[in-house]
């Protein structure tokens, strides 16, 4: 699956595109070279342990120090080295997704029903025990990564939360990571990147039992390290790219809608952005808006390259098409700027997380203000996955008790049902038990 504008050509005349991608977007980050490295990586780590992580952290982040976990001090006074105001906004995310995730894992009830007399099934909701979350810190530390991952497991219950967060050129961790992961209740950090971070958990190297699920971003080899220890422990999901659609009319603010479009572009030269519109006053208006813009910004290398080569801006009759369009792109952040944003709240179907009318920016839960989850699917993944929530590290066991009056309607359909299936002793653990009916 790919973002970008749905079909080439409208074979109704039904839109039309203003601006096309000048390259193909990007899959979820499928690259033979970064496949065949991180599966040689994780075969040499899970062979020699953790002498091949400590490799591989001198090697690829030029990690120069001993121990690699940060001891509970250095957690806890990571916010003490930060200024005043940047403490302050990483308490404010941290508290609102907590809040939320809280508000969501109390609507996930357990329940317990009779089907019929005698047969009582039911749901009991029971968190996975140890989680790993990455934590990224590259060229952009994403700073509310961990409210997302660390602060919403911990709402459903964890009792476990480790992460790992790749050295800085100093050698240490970002205090701000670090920081929010500990208003988010992380257990312990370590200060480990990439692949060999992922492994490392996954495997049990760091004086952990091995982790039941890994979550979190990162680039193409994390994306491939998640990929391939799938099976061995739970994911998340698989992301590529951030991306961002928005979709408006003649009533929307193309200085807004612009800058929003780059907002997301900023996350990398190969992030797309598109603008399916209803006014084509508009999306020009957002294309010329756009190239404003541009030279203002200190990340133009990242957003001009993303905007050239990925963004999109389309053209619909009509509101019903618009939608259509929009289903079929599926983005991973979806903004609707429009007279009418509940009739095309109740519409939509396809999108990580939408934002409703023109004072919701992707940004606010990008930093996590709106108390939403931001790990969501990308590359058209919201066609058949929700994003990262407070469910998502819980298991929701079923069970069923069952009495003696409820048996020979039971037992009598799963002896026919065997039967015809030849499957004698399925059928003989229904039938033994209907012989001893009183």
């Amino acid at each position: 699956m790919r973002f970008s504008p749905p079909v080439l050509q409208s074979l109704d005349g039904s839109f039309r595109h203003l601006k096309t991608p000048l390259v193909d977007a990007p899959p979820a980050q499928r690259d033979p070279a970064v496949i065949e490295t991180v599966s040689a990586m994780l075969l040499d780590i899970e062979r020699r342990g953790m002498d091949a992580v400590l490799d591989a952290a001198r090697r690829l982040d030029l990690y120069e120090g001993g121990d690699v976990e940060l001891t509970a001090e250095q957690i806890a006074t990571s916010g003490d080295r930060l200024p005043a105001d940047l403490r302050a906004a990483i308490d404010l995310g941290g508290e609102r997704t907590r809040a939320f995730a809280k508000e969501q894992r109390s609507h996930l009830q357990d329940f317990e029903t009779e089907l019929v007399p005698g047969l009582v099934t039911g749901v009991k909701y029971v968190p996975v025990s140890r989680v790993g979350a990455y934590l990224p810190a590259g060229r952009f530390p994403l700073t509310a990564s961990a409210f997302m991952t660390v602060g919403v497991a911990k709402q459903a219950g964890v009792p476990t939360v480790i992460a790992c967060t790749p050295p800085q050129p100093d050698g240490g961790a970002n205090d701000a990571v670090v920081y929010a992961a500990h208003v988010s209740g992380v257990d312990r950090v370590f200060v480990l990147g990439g692949v060999q971070a992922l492994a490392a958990m996954a495997y049990g190297l760091l004086g952990e039992l091995p982790i039941d699920m890994l979550v979190g971003a990162g680039n193409a080899f994390v994306a491939e390290a998640k990929r391939q220890l799938f099976g061995t422990v739970a994911i998340d999901l698989l992301a590529g790219p951030s991306e961002v659609a928005v979709l408006a009319d003649e009533t929307a603010d193309p200085i807004l809608v612009a800058a929003d479009l780059l907002g997301q572009a900023e996350h990398g030269p190969n992030s797309p952005a598109a603008l399916v519109t209803t006014s084509e006053e508009l999306g020009r208006a957002v294309i010329a808006e756009v190239e404003r813009q541009l030279p203002t910004l200190s990340t133009e290398s990242i957003c001009g390259p993303a905007w050239r080569d990925y963004g999109s801006v389309t053209v619909a009759d009509d509101r019903e098409t618009a939608a259509a369009l929009m289903d079929d792109l599926a983005p991973e952040h979806l903004e609707v700027i429009t007279a009418d944003d509940a009739w095309y709240h109740e519409r939509l179907l396809n999108y990580g997380s939408i934002f409703l009318g023109a004072w919701s920016t992707v940004a606010y839960s990008d930093k996590g203000m709106a108390g939403t989850n931001h790990v969501l699917p990308t590359a058209g993944g919201a066609k058949h996955s929700a994003g990262l929530s407070v469910s998502r590290f819980l298991k929701p066991l079923t069970y069923q008790r069952i009495a003696e009056a409820a048996t020979p309607e039971l037992a009598d359909a799963v002896q026919v049902i065997s039967d015809s299936e030849g499957m004698a002793a399925h059928s003989a653990t229904a039938t033994l038990r209907t012989a001893r009916l009183s």
